[in-house]
């Protein structure tokens, strides 16, 4: 960043964003995109005092063009990092709807079902038995639930929404569990089916698989080449194999562009495209 400007420069700069010269606009506009995401706060208030229609438009690009570009900066650190840790993963996709969201406040939420589940768990017992008991607290007592009525819409990828709302899509109910069961130490993976997204528990001695969007039904490996056979789809081995955090934000990115392909906001799906490249890399 360049040196920081005063409240009259930003002031000056702002009132020419509607200027009838085109060139004058795009210099501006590149000149306050340069500023980063400092800005922000000054254009809310800039956006908030004006009664310019055509000015607010402007401001709301400008903000939007830099809340998608720490997005993207925060992706590349993320895909760059050794842990890709996954819900710093989903806090970052979650910032496209919820820009204000802090990743603090994600975390408490998780914590606060990760408890939930904690307080009733027992580590000593068998491990259908452990999933037993998360099924319990998650489905029954919290409440989880998928969400079949608005199965598209852009929420249904947003973890925050599926905390305030116990809805979800297959993805989002398996990065709650996941989240949740990896706290716990237990060894479950996410599987990525066609269609549909699954859970494995898989350690040396056993392995078995979780449908959280069916309240946590526990179900074997016969049962994907079943699903697979009647989707008419060749079985390769990732069907059946644990996949990596990328593999999960990946999807969950995928997912998020098709909904807004669904509900005809194909300037959004553009954009989340875009953000997908970045960890496709």
């Amino acid at each position: 960043m360049g040196h920081k400007l005063t409240e009259n420069e930003l002031n000056a700069l702002v009132s020419l964003l509607d200027d009838s010269d085109q060139e004058v606009k795009e210099h501006v506009r590149d000149k306050i995109i340069s500023l980063g995401n400092e800005v922000i706060p000054f254009l809310e208030r800039k956006w908030e005092s004006s009664f310019n229609p055509e000015l607010q438009k402007e401001i709301e690009e400008l903000v939007h063009e830099l809340q998608i570009n720490l997005m993207k900066q925060r992706l590349h650190q993320w895909h760059a990092s050794k842990d890709r840790d996954l819900l710093t993963g989903l806090w970052i996709i979650n910032t496209y709807l919820y820009p204000e969201l802090e990743f603090e406040d994600l975390n408490a939420a998780m914590q606060q079902i990760y408890f939930e589940v904690w307080t009733s768990f027992n580590s000593d017992l068998p491990a259908y038995d452990k999933i037993r008991i998360i099924n319990n607290v998650l489905f029954n007592d919290l409440k989880f639930s998928a969400n079949t009525k608005n199965f598209h819409s852009p929420g249904n990828n947003m973890i925050k929404n599926v905390l305030e709302t116990k809805r979800g899509n297959p993805i989002s109910l398996c990065a709650v569990y996941l989240l949740v069961a990896n706290k716990l130490g237990l060894p479950i993976y996410g599987v990525n089916l066609p269609n549909l997204f699954v859970l494995t528990y898989k350690s040396e001695k056993l392995g078995f698989y979780i449908n959280a969007f069916n309240k946590g039904l526990i179900f074997t490996r016969q049962d994907i080449h079943n699903y697979l056979e009647h989707l008419r789809i060749a079985p390769k081995p990732e069907y059946f194999e644990p996949c990596e955090t990328i593999h999960i934000i990946r999807r969950t990115l995928r997912n998020l562009a098709f909904s807004f392909e669904k509900i005809g906001e194909m300037d959004k799906a553009k954009e989340v495209q875009l953000l997908l490249e970045i960890v496709e890399a």
